[in-house]
């Protein structure tokens, strides 16, 4: 069911108010009916933690401003749709013939059963962390990453050349061996022995992947919100197309293609580009009114085209290098990125589909569309574990769908991926990982252990001076110190004395019960 603005406006400044919800808690005294209030040093404790744990928190989330209207375009319409899906199938039902086609049959049955899936998911599913342009549109795509799993499973069930032919029933120009095209070749940038047109190596790399490789790294951009990170995913998968070029020739490129149109090009300019957004988003005033309440035209417009911007925005800080968890997070992020760029060449490879064919782009719309949900969850999992205690519905479901296309792949084509690796490209790899391994051993266990070792030595040596030992010892500070305290003993017997003996004369001798030597004894 969606909910009104209203009470996502309420979650949302909740959840940019997170930060500070228990100090205010705790300041205003808002706890629960029935407990004891804390003392104040709980209060201070309270405080003391939430303002570590959530620090970082109060800077990278946003603050919004919701009027709350909750108009046509925001209610539930679970009725509404079950009385159309009725009317549908009591359609087919009884109005239209049914063909005697089995094969035509099978087919619709297939995306009737679909299509009704989706129309239960899109009204009853749980809503994700996005809620712009409307929750139903990512509610529809989580449902469109349950079908396409069930899809990948079933083609994982089946044989090679059944799984390859069966790819004739969605399209059937499928099911035909394709040749890979080979990018590298000639590498001269420009061919002197070329009269006609010197740049034509140059000119035959300008195809349609150029504005595909921009446009997707700046969505990813927009993912991930970190430069470091999308440039180290951008790097290492030219690596990895060195590494594996000798398995796919759509892998062998020129060195120029590599780095100067890839890296600093096509990907570079897509995560500038992307950088620029997020500053913009970053920065940008979340107020939202309804667009009745707009009194001018241009308002109205503005507020139309700001529906598909975020509701709100928060700033993700990876930090990896804070603790180990984390780290392995990171690295986790890196290499499901990585293996899903692959899947991308290897899966088109095995299932024969051409490059332009629409199954292709469509599985790229695909990961554009779950790719943002699914890291806004991962981050919130990792970020606050206390508060999202399981990983989201949508990054749950990316990580099987990238996991069985990657076990597609293996039992198609194992022949391709058990090739000998070059011995020059393993050292490199193995390099890499043995940095990788040690680096982690130091940042999270041996340093951590010297830290704690000088900070144990330090305090040691700022220990204050143990009295009693160095009184044994009979060293000229202890003496001197032993004199001092024999005088302040004295000087606070006298002063004991003194008092007793007023009290004396105070209250009478007769109250002492004794004779007046043992009053001097008792003074002295």
């Amino acid at each position: 069911m969606t909910k009104s603005e209203s009470k996502r406006s309420g979650v949302s400044a909740g959840k940019c108010a997170s930060a500070a919800s228990a100090a205010e808690q705790v300041n205003n005294g808002s706890f629960d009916v029935g407990f004891p209030e804390p003392s104040p040093a709980a209060k201070a404790k309270v405080l003391k933690q939430t303002s570590k744990e959530s620090l970082y928190r109060r800077n990278a989330e946003c603050e919004v401003y919701d009027d709350g209207t909750n108009t046509f375009f925001w209610r539930a319409h679970t009725l509404t749709v079950l009385f159309i899906l009725t009317c549908a199938l009591v359609y087919v039902t009884l109005l239209e013939e049914t063909p005697q086609d089995t094969a035509y049959n099978a087919k619709r049955g297939i995306v009737a059963s679909i299509l009704v899936f989706l129309c239960f998911g899109v009204t009853q599913a749980k809503d994700g962390p996005f809620t712009r342009p409307h929750p139903a549109y990512w509610r529809f795509w989580l449902c469109v990453s349950v079908v396409y799993e069930l899809f990948l499973i079933f083609i994982l069930f089946q044989t090679v050349h059944d799984g390859r032919q069966f790819m004739k029933y969605i399209d059937p120009k499928l099911g035909v061996a394709l040749p890979e095209r080979d990018y590298g070749g000639n590498c001269l940038i420009y061919d002197p022995g070329n009269a006609t047109d010197p740049f034509h190596n140059l000119w035959d790399k300008m195809d349609g992947f150029v504005p595909a490789h921009f446009l997707g790294w700046y969505i990813k951009t927009l993912m991930i919100r970190d430069w470091w990170m999308c440039m180290i995913i951008s790097v290492m998968f030219e690596f990895l197309e060195y590494s594996l070029e000798h398995q796919l020739p759509n892998f062998s490129e020129c060195w120029w293609d590599h780095w100067i149109m890839d890296v600093l090009v096509c990907n570079g300019l897509g995560i500038y580009c992307g950088m620029k957004t997020l500053a913009w988003l970053s920065m940008k005033p979340y107020q939202w009114q309804g667009l009745w309440n707009i009194p001018t035209y241009k308002g109205k417009i503005k507020r139309i085209a700001f529906q598909f911007t975020p509701y709100s925005w928060a700033k993700f800080e990876w930090r990896p290098a804070s603790d180990l968890r984390r780290w392995l997070a990171v690295l986790g992020i890196i290499f499901m990125f990585l293996l899903a760029e692959l899947n991308t060449f290897y899966l088109k490879f095995v299932l024969w589909m051409p490059p332009e064919h629409y199954l292709v782009l469509l599985r790229l719309v695909f990961f554009v569309n779950v790719g943002g949900v699914a890291m806004r969850e991962i981050y919130d999992f990792m970020d606050d574990p206390k508060f999202h205690k399981k990983l989201g519905q949508q990054a749950w479901l990316a990580s099987a769908i990238t996991v069985t296309e990657f076990l597609i792949v293996v039992k198609y084509d194992p022949h391709t991926l058990m090739l000998p690796i070059p011995f020059s490209v393993m050292q490199c790899w193995f390099l890499g990982i043995f940095l990788i391994l040690i680096w982690t051993l130091w940042r999270f266990f041996i340093r951590d252990i010297t830290l704690r070792y000088k900070e144990t030595r330090r305090r040691k040596q700022e220990t204050p001076v143990d009295w009693d030992r160095q009184l044994g010892n009979g060293s000229p500070g202890a003496a001197g110190a032993a004199g001092a305290a024999a005088a302040v003993g004295v000087a606070g017997a006298a002063a004991a004395a003194g008092a007793a003996a007023a009290a004396g004369a105070a209250s009478g001798r007769s109250k002492l019960n004794g004779s007046s030597d043992t009053l001097r004894q008792r003074k002295s």
